[in-house]
């Protein structure tokens, strides 16, 4: 399966350091956001990634690039060799969306790469850990067993849910719910579940036609509405996944991503537990 994953925001929230730079190379401890997120699509069994980008692209593209004069300055030390060796994937390619018209307008720049088979889109916005296998692979292997769209989903507070996307069902089975309908941020009186789409979806071709017809707000395409068109047609399930997920397009959200991954380090998991008691 291909993945497609979106890294085209201005990252407005994050700036000053997203002036020059995407903010999907914001590190956790010492590697970029997006290497994360490229490292989940192939260890889920993921062959060839496209990337849309925006305007602070040179980064991301220089990242995933290879860089023998680096591995010639590493080459002696055998660890830093294989970090640096990681971050060139072969098969990764980048377009950039330079009129940016919502989510369900960069979709369409994938058409081409996609061709007609179902993929992997990732948002990166969007931080996964699986619990005992990647997210992603964990909706691969759902879309193997049913065909249908899948929706990576979990139940969040009424707080969120109107930032996000409310996802309505009408029957669950384990963690599998079968979709009727989806609103985009809704308002208060509007939520009927707190179940929300959250950065990992397995979608078939026919998104880009729903896309190519949707309705224009406020000069953007939004993809959650194709999301709504698939589901009342009866071809979507939302799937809670099993593991955690970190929305580091806010500044709590990266914060928490960085301190989790940290305690889960071998290097720094004491010392940091040892200096938080202290703080506090």
């Amino acid at each position: 399966m291909k993945a497609v994953i979106m890294a085209a925001g201005y990252g407005t929230r994050f700036l000053p350091f997203t002036k020059a730079v995407s903010k999907t190379m914001l590190p956790i401890i010492d590697k970029p956001t997006i290497q994360i997120i490229v490292e989940e699509a192939i260890e889920s069994g993921v062959d060839e990634i496209l990337v849309i980008v925006g305007s602070n692209k040179e980064a991301i593209i220089k990242h995933f690039s290879e860089d023998n004069d680096l591995l010639k300055r590493v080459g002696k030390n055998k660890e830093m060799y294989e970090i640096a060796k990681k971050t060139f994937v072969p098969k990764i390619k980048f377009v950039e969306q330079k009129i940016l018209n919502g989510t369900g307008g960069a979709i369409m720049l994938a058409k081409d790469f996609v061709g007609n088979e179902p993929f992997l889109l990732m948002f990166a916005d969007d931080l996964f850990v699986g619990n005992n296998k990647p997210v992603s692979k964990q909706m691969i292997d759902l879309y193997n067993q049913t065909g249908k769209t899948i929706l990576g989903c979990k139940n969040v507070s009424k707080e969120l849910i109107v930032k996000y996307s409310s996802v309505e069902y009408s029957s669950k089975d384990g963690r599998v719910y079968q979709v009727t309908k989806i609103t985009e941020k809704p308002k208060p009186e509007e939520i009927k579940s707190t179940l929300s789409t959250l950065g990992r979806y397995i979608l078939k071709p026919n998104i880009f036609e729903v896309c190519e017809n949707l309705e224009t707000k406020n000069g953007e395409k939004i993809i959650t509405d194709a999301y709504d068109v698939l589901a009342r047609q009866g071809d979507v399930i939302a799937y809670d996944f099993d593991g955690t997920r970190y929305d580091i397009g806010n500044k709590f959200g990266y914060l928490t991503a960085v301190f989790d991954f940290a305690l889960k380090d071998d290097e720094y998991s004491d010392k940091l537990k040892d200096y938080i008691k202290n703080r506090i």
